[in-house]
């Protein structure tokens, strides 16, 4: 099976201005062949792209014209005329109008990485030889062993550190023990996940990150801006040499500080959604979840922000992979009517604000949390379509 691998790299100055350069030329080849691309698409206006097999042939003469391309693994040039054949061709099949035309890469992009197929192999306990890069200090080589590289990337994050994030082949892992258990799951706001068992995992709380990277935002924009001013100045005084805006270094230390408040506020939810879901496959046979839109729901300006942070589309995805790698079932179901349906009796006492977090059934007068009542309704829905599929359900 696959499985994404992601490490720190450590280079050294050499070969961080050896990666500058592989950076670029990537960015190169992108720009060249687009533009003849372009070219084609406006005199013919059909299908300009000649395949990934063709435009590699063109990187021949290519290097011959620009001899600064031989610095680059080849097969990341390769990879480079892959994506940009798969970009028109998503561009032309698209048939709604949300996909456009291929742009062309800008260097002042902060993400700046490449992607290669070649070998790497493992040469010491944190050491690995990566194409044209040489021997290279990582975080750890030991979540390599028994596995097969398929592809990799070298990314520079606008922190300013390097990462390898491999695409590799490994043995497929232990199964977890069964434990004759089954759970519905409402997603919340104030509450990330709750159980139908009455448990409740709150959302991860990013507020004291949020706050620090709101002031390095504040610092980042004014230094931004007076950095631009000073520019404008040089060029309406038309200096002999001036300057840039890259050459401004207060404003590059608001821009790094900035990202990485943003970096930290991502790898601790991430972390922390990794050890809730793993914490869930682990104990429940059966989860059972609603099979929510998220992109529609975040068109609701008022909340948002609040479903962007409580990761609710990540949170399924890990319980989708981590339920097919364990032995276990996940199973969506409509969310049609779950916070309006008494989860005793059926009854449906119509829509509810989302601020009446409880109310009592006209019916049968049992007092419901809504956000259990919801996990309860997903339960039985899930129940039912097992059923339906001649599987036994077992009870928690």
């Amino acid at each position: 099976m696959l499985k994404g691998i992601k490490l720190r790299l450590y280079p050294n100055r050499t070969q961080q201005n050896q990666l500058e350069q592989m950076f670029g030329n990537d960015r190169f080849v992108w720009n060249q062949m687009l533009a003849m691309m372009n070219e084609r698409y406006q005199n013919n206006k059909a299908l300009p792209f000649l395949g990934k097999f063709k435009l590699n042939y063109l990187l021949k003469p290519l290097k011959k014209e620009y001899p600064f391309l031989k610095n680059s693994d080849s097969s990341s040039l390769q990879v480079v005329n892959e994506f940009l054949t798969q970009s028109w061709k998503n561009f032309f099949q698209d048939k709604t109008g949300q996909v456009g035309k291929p742009r062309f890469h800008s260097r002042k992009y902060l993400k700046k990485s490449y992607t290669g197929k070649s070998t790497i192999r493992i040469t010491g306990k944190r050491y690995l030889k990566i194409p044209k890069l040489g021997y290279v200090k990582t975080s750890k080589t030991g979540v390599l062993q028994n596995t097969k590289v398929k592809r990799y990337t070298v990314v520079l994050e606008p922190t300013g550190k390097y990462y390898l994030s491999l695409q590799a082949e490994i043995p497929e892992p232990e199964k977890y023990s069964l434990t004759d258990k089954q759970v519905g799951i409402d997603v919340g706001v104030a509450d990330l996940a709750i159980l139908s068992n009455g448990l409740k995992y709150p959302s991860f709380d990013s507020s004291y990150f949020e706050k620090k990277a709101k002031v390095w935002q504040r610092k980042y924009a004014r230094r931004r801006h007076l950095a631009k001013l000073l520019v404008l100045q040089d060029r309406n005084k038309k200096v002999l040499c001036p300057r840039s805006l890259e050459s401004f270094t207060n404003w590059q230390k608001a821009q790094k500080s900035k990202a990485k408040c943003q970096a930290k506020v991502a790898n601790q939810r991430r972390d922390y959604l990794h050890k809730l879901t793993t914490h869930l496959v682990k104990q429940y046979d059966v989860i059972i979840i609603e099979d929510l839109k998220t992109k529609n729901l975040q068109k609701n300006h008022h909340l948002a922000k609040s479903i962007a942070n409580a990761s609710w589309r990540i949170f399924r995805q890990m319980l989708e992979y981590k339920c097919e790698w364990y032995g276990k079932k996940l199973i969506a179901v409509d969310p049609k009517n779950t916070s309006r349906i008494c989860s005793k009796c059926g009854y449906n006492s119509g829509a509810k604000p989302l601020e009446i977090r409880e109310w009592t059934c006209s019916k049968c007068q049992t007092k419901h949390d809504r956000d259990i009542n919801a996990a309860v309704n997903i339960l039985h829905k899930g129940s039912t379509k097992l059923n339906g599929q001649g599987l036994a359900m077992v009870t928690s």
